[in-house]
């Protein structure tokens, strides 16, 4: 039996994730996510072909990641929403067999399950505008900075927030 394709989806993805943060091995990846994934070793093989495919293509799509991401360094960029934007890019520039509004679609669902609804935001914005700037048409730069603000946003609370935790940790 063949996996659902947004399953399939989140194996790549949680694939191009675990080699992203912890460089591991093929093997690892094959025997860990049939087992916590409940998938065949069989998905996970034809998921690992497919994170070589996006791996292969990687300086092109990090590059277009960020030249469309002028506002937000990509270097900046979280190691999920990253790893979502990098297999969006693949399936709009590289599978035809996906158009790109599904690869659109689907890289926002994989924020808003995996991170959050403004990661969800920042990862439409920067594909809606790059798969514009692919066919020609105007880009609204309006749209990507607002995104490129609230997770500035997110990120000063997140830096309050631990701040503010280890100030109550070390408090006697």
């Amino acid at each position: 039996m063949s996996l659902p394709a947004q399953k399939f989806r989140e194996v790549v993805f949680q694939m191009l994730y675990s080699y992203d943060t912890g460089r591991a091995t093929d093997e690892d990846m094959l025997d860990m996510l049939s087992s916590e994934l409940e998938v065949t070793k069989k998905s996970v093989r034809e998921a690992q072909v497919r994170v070589h495919e996006i791996l292969s293509h990687l300086p092109k799509i990090d590059e277009l990641i960020s030249n469309t991401s002028q506002s937000y360094a990509f270097e900046r960029i979280q190691t999920v929403e990253k790893n979502i934007l990098r297999l969006g890019m693949f399936e709009m520039l590289f599978d035809s067999s996906i158009p790109e509004k599904v690869a659109i679609a689907e890289a926002m669902r994989l924020a808003r399950k995996f991170s959050t609804r403004e990661s969800a935001t920042f990862v439409n914005a920067i594909l809606d505008a790059s798969l514009k700037s692919s066919q020609g048409k105007q880009i609204e730069g309006k749209e990507l900075q607002e995104s490129a603000e609230e997770l500035n946003l997110i990120e000063e609370v997140s830096k309050e927030a631990a701040l503010q935790k280890k100030e109550i940790d070390h408090s006697p």
